[in-house]
């Protein structure tokens, strides 16, 4: 066979590692690109003259663009058959990244766990993304839930991997380059909030919303190169448990992420991901909104800028002025994604 039907759980093997095509030589074209399906406005990562004052050679990507090309790599060895994308920890965005860089990506198989039905299992990966000298740019873990072929396959070995819940700050803080925070201009930056005005607890309505529409998240995921079938095949979704494709998880982290310019203008850039859910689906015609909780602050040794531990829950359909939350066990059904992250923010 020639052609890639993508794996099953019974072929993935602890502590097997999987090289994934495509390098992606990321440019100009696709950062225009992701600004016009997202929308997002922080200075740094839209204008090179705001980021040399600071410190940087030019605006490096937005994270989550880099983060989306690293993942769309994995996509075909890993999850073209998984059922859900169920979580992510343990990420750390090591350097900038600018355009005209290569991206690559390779993965490790850190646990696997057969359901107990035996139709799906659970593929634990950690993923590292590098740069065209072999740098790591990008390191994440995520754990996937995976059809089977044949039900009654043995599973050979099976292990459930320890993640940390949060990532050390201190393992952050050498990420971006020294910067100026004094040329920080927080009027050109559209907030007059640094590090020391946020405080922990202190919840953030972002208050604006935006309504998806079929073709900006195929063509989001196309960009992204993540061939997942859940995302553009109609005809085989139409079988599936919600009977039509789904919006990559991803895209709601993007457009979760550019909502909260609106209150969080400053924190410019992700440093690291310490837990993420996609706790409901998302479809066409659905309206995003978001809110944000500062669960921490951390300086990480730096006095130029400081870290914002964040948690920022996207909802459907149901603006956020009441902060849909948890009710006991569960979500509020309006809820869509849970991503706690650090974020850095100028002194």
């Amino acid at each position: 066979m020639k052609t890639n039907p993508g794996r099953f759980f019974e072929d993935f093997r602890l502590g097997e590692t999987i090289r994934h095509a495509t390098p992606r030589t990321v440019t100009t074209g696709d950062v225009a690109l992701y600004t016009a399906l997202y929308g997002p406005r922080f200075a740094v990562q839209s204008s090179d003259a705001f980021a040399r004052a600071i410190g940087y050679p030019q605006s490096p990507l937005d994270d989550l663009l880099t983060f989306h090309v690293v993942f769309g790599k994995t996509v075909p060895d890993i999850s073209l058959n998984a059922l859900a994308n169920l979580g992510y920890a343990e990420g750390g965005f090591r350097r900038p990244v600018y355009p005209g860089e290569t991206l690559s990506t390779v993965s490790e198989v850190i646990g696997l766990k057969e359901s107990s039905n035996r139709q799906t299992g659970v593929v634990y990966v950690r993923s590292v993304g590098s740069d065209a000298k072999g740098e790591t740019v990008l390191s994440y873990c995520r754990w996937v839930l995976v059809r089977k072929r044949d039900p009654e396959a043995k599973i050979e070995q099976e292990h459930v991997p320890s993640l940390a819940k949060v990532v050390n700050p201190a393992d952050l803080a050498g990420a971006l380059p020294r910067l100026d925070a004094s040329a920080y201009d927080l009027d050109l930056a559209g907030s007059p909030h640094r590090f020391g005005d946020y405080q922990v607890g202190e919840r953030i309505d972002h208050v604006d919303g935006m309504t998806v529409e079929e073709a900006e998240h195929q063509i989001a995921t196309r960009l992204f190169q993540n061939t997942a079938k859940v995302h553009f095949d109609a005809f085989a979704t139409k079988e599936t448990r919600f009977g039509r494709r789904l919006i990559y998880g991803g895209h709601v982290i993007s457009l979760a992420r550019c909502l909260s310019f609106n209150g969080l203008a400053n924190a410019f850039s992700i440093a690291g991901i310490n837990a993420g859910r996609h706790v409901g689906p998302l479809f066409a015609g659905d309206t995003v909104y978001a809110w944000s909780e500062v669960l921490e602050t951390a300086d990480a040794g730096r006095d130029d800028v400081g870290l914002l531990r964040l948690r920022t829950v996207a909802t459907k359909n149901q603006p956020c002025g009441r902060f849909p939350d948890k009710q006991g066990e569960g979500y509020d059904p309006a809820v869509i994604l849970d991503l706690d992250y650090w974020a850095f923010m100028p002194k």
